[in-house]
Parts: structure tokens; sequence; C-alpha cells
């Protein structure tokens, strides 16, 4: 098949291009490159199935194709709250544009939500059921209210148009290729831990979240997609959880790092536990996540050695 994949250079997006050329896809990486970057993407170029445009979702594009993976939007609060009207656009009027790609061209299309439509959750762990319990007008609503809207508008399109969509909602994500910036907890972790710096611990480490490995993810998302009579919204995460103490400790420990933790005030919105509830997933798509977060973190950490240009020590 011919598949646009949107934020084709991110970390999360440029694994799935490999996955679907690896398949034997031909494959269109879309990217504007504000959190994506060409590297991630580099060794892909020569495959005569991939080509890379430079595009903002922001404005219409019109290709012909039959599947679109709809990742594009910045992920993380660094960078999503850095511009934080454009992540609302990005997540509305790209979503607008990906829909209306999809009914011009007949193709099936795949929205990449998020736990962060959950909030703060007052149910745990998170079904799909769940309505959620999030600020409107906080500093994280752009991403959290931006992604409830992409859902609405999937689900408008679907039931308006006929389109044909899926739905998934993406927990904590790790593995290679995060950015070494990323500002999330695990590559701040382990980013710090093999420099020996402090890590930084927001309230008292108790708060909790859920990591899936990017293969695990990947597997998740292709399976959906070709999914018979079913279009979600499903959780795809891993339910094992986690306190941030224990995954700080674990980075420290894999790092081999004599790295402290020094404590700081907890941000606002910051979710006190997060955990999918993945029964639907493992029902209809017969999915589980494989990788254990000891394995998939060590992996990780040799990425960031790399990327850091530290040699074994």
């Amino acid at each position: 098949m011919r598949i646009l994949v949107t934020g084709g250079a991110g970390f999360i997006g440029s694994h799935l291009c490999e996955r679907l050329l690896h398949d034997k896809h031909e494959v269109i990486c879309l990217d504007n490159f504000f959190s994506g970057k060409r590297a991630n993407i580099a060794h892909l170029s020569q495959d005569r199935n991939f080509e890379l445009i430079r595009h903002d979702v922001v404005e219409p594009i019109l290709v012909e194709v039959d599947r679109i993976f709809h990742l594009a939007c910045p992920a993380s609060p660094v960078h999503y709250q850095y511009n934080p009207v454009k992540t609302t656009k990005t997540n509305v009027m790209g979503t607008i544009n990906m829909l209306g790609l999809a009914k011009r061209v007949r193709a099936r299309i795949l929205l990449s939500s998020t736990s962060e439509v959950y909030g703060d959750p007052e149910e745990h762990p998170q079904k799909e059921t769940y309505w959620g319990h999030v600020n409107p007008i906080g500093i994280r609503s752009c991403y959290d209210e931006g992604k409830r809207v992409a859902e609405c508008l999937m689900m408008d399109y679907h039931r308006q148009n006929k389109v044909d969509i899926k739905i998934v909602r993406i927990f904590n994500t790790y593995g290679p290729r995060m950015a070494v910036n990323d500002g999330r907890v695990v590559s701040n972790f382990c980013v710090a831990a093999l420099r020996g710096e402090p890590l930084t611990m927001y309230g008292e480490g108790t708060q909790t979240r859920s990591f899936a490995y990017i293969d695990d993810l990947v597997e998740g998302m292709v399976r959906m997609m070709e999914a018979p009579d079913f279009i979600g919204p499903v959780n795809l995460g891993n339910p094992d959880e986690f306190t941030m103490l224990e995954l700080g400790r674990l980075a420290v420990e894999l790092s081999r790092s004599s790295s402290s933790i020094v404590y700081k005030p907890l941000p606002p919105d910051d979710p006190a536990r997060r955990r999918p509830d993945i029964t639907l997933a493992r029902e209809r798509l017969g999915w589980t996540p494989k990788v254990a977060l000891r394995e998939g973190l060590t992996r990780t950490i040799e990425h960031f050695r790399r990327e850091l240009g530290l040699t074994h020590t």
C-alpha cells in the first residue's frame, strides 16, 4: 500500500516508517521538523519506497494514498508549551486537513491520540470508556484538549462523511531516537544519569506512569490500522506501573551512574497516576506489550550514550 505518515521524522513516526517499509509498503513521510529530526529518517532515504515531504499539516496537502497514520504534533510538554497556539492549530486544523484528505482519496486514517485525554484521572486504571478529568484552561490543555478535539473530529467525519477511521490512545512511550532535550521523564532521567548530574524529581516521586517500549507501540498501531470492524478508541500502553522514584533509581543503576536525586515542587496539572487498561487491545488486536522496562531502558540508555558521545566506563 501507499501510506502517509504525518510527523514521520519524529520519535514514534520514524520507527513506524521503518516498520512499514519493512512490511513492503510505499511510505510518504510528512514533517515540518519542529520536533522531528532528519537524522531519525536519514537511514531510510536510500529506500526507493520512501519519500520525504517537508510540510506543515496546518496547511492542506493533496497526495494519493491508501492509508494515513496521523502522528503530527509535538508530544513533550517542553515542545508543545513552547507555542501552545501552534500546538492547538496542529491538533485541530491538522486533523481537519488530514480527514479532508482521507475523505477525498478514500483513505483509512489512524489518529495517534494520547492518554492525556484522561487528564488527571479519577478512574484507575483508565478504560477507553472513561471521559477524563481535564483542565480546559491549564498550561497543558493545548495538547490535552487539542487531542480531545481531534478525536471528536475523527468521530464526526466518520458519522457524517463515512470516513474510515481508527483512534489509538498512546501512553508513555520510550526507546531509541528519543531526543536528548525531549523534556519527558525517561529522557530527562537517562541523560542526567549518563552525565552524572542530579535527577530532578517532582513532588515526592510517588506519582506513577506506565512505560511502553517503542517496538511494542508500533506493533499495536500496525495491528489497529488493519483491525476489522473496530475503530476504537483503544489504549496502547504497558500496564506495568512504576513510580517516578523507581524509574529514576533504575536509570541511575543501568547507567552505572553516581547521580543523586533532587526534589522540586510538582508542576501544575501533573497527573498523580496513569496506567492503561489494555483489555480491549488484547481482545480486539491480540496485542500485549513484550518488552519489560529494564530491557527497554537498557537499549534506550545505549542510544543516549551514543547521542551524547559517551563511551562505556
